[in-house]
């Protein structure tokens, strides 16, 4: 009973060390983090907006579009405004239940946005391979289905790891080495043996980090023999476009959160910080990007913009 009150309850919860070693860059950070988040809120936020309201993105492709966004705004909200708190004022203690209940919230966004990317993939493969029964295989409801699963798998496999985490015997250890509670940085406080953990860890990362990279791959093998096929450069323009900001995004998401498990266990100062700005950039820098590239990189999306701000203006217009 003693060890079961150790592991599950401490008075003060646990100390986020964050940046709070490089106190001149965690001044330069307070303000980039502030606009990056701002950036991330609005980018988002319009693309959720654009694919409700303009009936040309009412298609399998902004659907999904409009869940990574959604997945980003509360993916960053996860960390982000705890971050800024704990640098402006100093005060850098979590509680126990804050703790439990940010890595299970940021884990489970992040296994989620896993599996959406590599459904986002399919979704392209069958656009561009089987144009002609596109909209008979991905309707609606099998759009739903999809999309339920990617949340199902990404906050299941986040419970199992939370539970497992936090049952681990911390013996008086509560100094987090990163800005957030998060998997690797947990197990460091542990005073047993983490082989366990470490293992259904990485099983996890097969299940939803490789897998679905996987599926990605053979998504974009078959769409670059389709793409191959196509007689015309017009043909062959509308299909890098429509799958290059895609591809774009799976590479920043996948690269920079696989390569994270690098510095599980960073043993320098230097390696350490390394660590944690790997962190913040697939925590934020990748999602306020997003919008970007998906926006810059779109026709579709680029119209329906200028649509909205051109009934914006004549309703202005209109009341003066």
């Amino acid at each position: 009973m003693r060890r079961f009150n150790n592991t599950f309850h401490h008075p003060t919860g646990f100390f986020l060390v964050g940046f709070s070693e490089w106190p001149r860059l965690e001044m330069v950070l307070l303000v980039a983090i502030s606009i990056f988040y701002i950036m991330t809120i609005l980018g988002n936020s319009a693309i959720i907006i654009l694919s409700r309201f303009d009936p040309r993105l009412h298609t399998p492709m902004y659907f999904f579009l409009a869940n990574l966004s959604f997945l980003d705004l509360c993916y960053t909200t996860s960390t982000v405004p705890q971050m800024l708190i704990n640098i402006q004022s100093h005060w850098r203690n979590i509680s126990y239940v804050g703790c439990v209940a940010q890595l299970l919230i940021f884990l489970g966004l992040g296994s989620t946005e896993c599996v959406l990317l590599s459904i986002m993939a399919f979704d392209r493969y069958v656009a561009i391979c089987r144009p002609l029964h596109y909209t008979v295989i991905m309707h609606p409801r099998l759009c739903q289905q999809l999309t339920a699963v990617a949340w199902v798998t990404g906050f299941s496999n986040s419970f199992v790891q939370t539970v497992l985490t936090f049952l681990l015997p911390r013996c008086g250890q509560y100094r987090v080495e990163n800005f957030f509670c998060e998997v690797p940085a947990m197990l460091q406080l542990a005073c047993v043996d983490t082989w366990i953990n470490e293992v259904e860890m990485y099983a996890a990362v097969v299940v939803v980090k490789v897998i679905p990279v996987g599926l990605i791959l053979f998504s974009y093998i078959n769409i670059g023999k389709a793409v191959i096929r196509i007689q015309s450069s017009e043909g062959r323009k509308k299909a890098f476009n429509t799958c290059g900001s895609h591809l774009l995004v799976v590479i920043m998401f996948y690269g920079s959160a696989i390569s994270g498990y690098a510095y599980m266990t960073p043993k320098s100062s230097s390696a350490k910080l390394k660590g944690k700005l790997l962190a913040l950039f697939y925590g934020l820098i990748t999602p306020m990007l997003n919008p970007l590239i998906y926006t810059l990189r779109n026709k579709d999306v680029k119209g329906a913009v200028t649509k909205l701000l051109r009934r914006e203006q004549v309703q202005g217009w209109n009341m003066a």
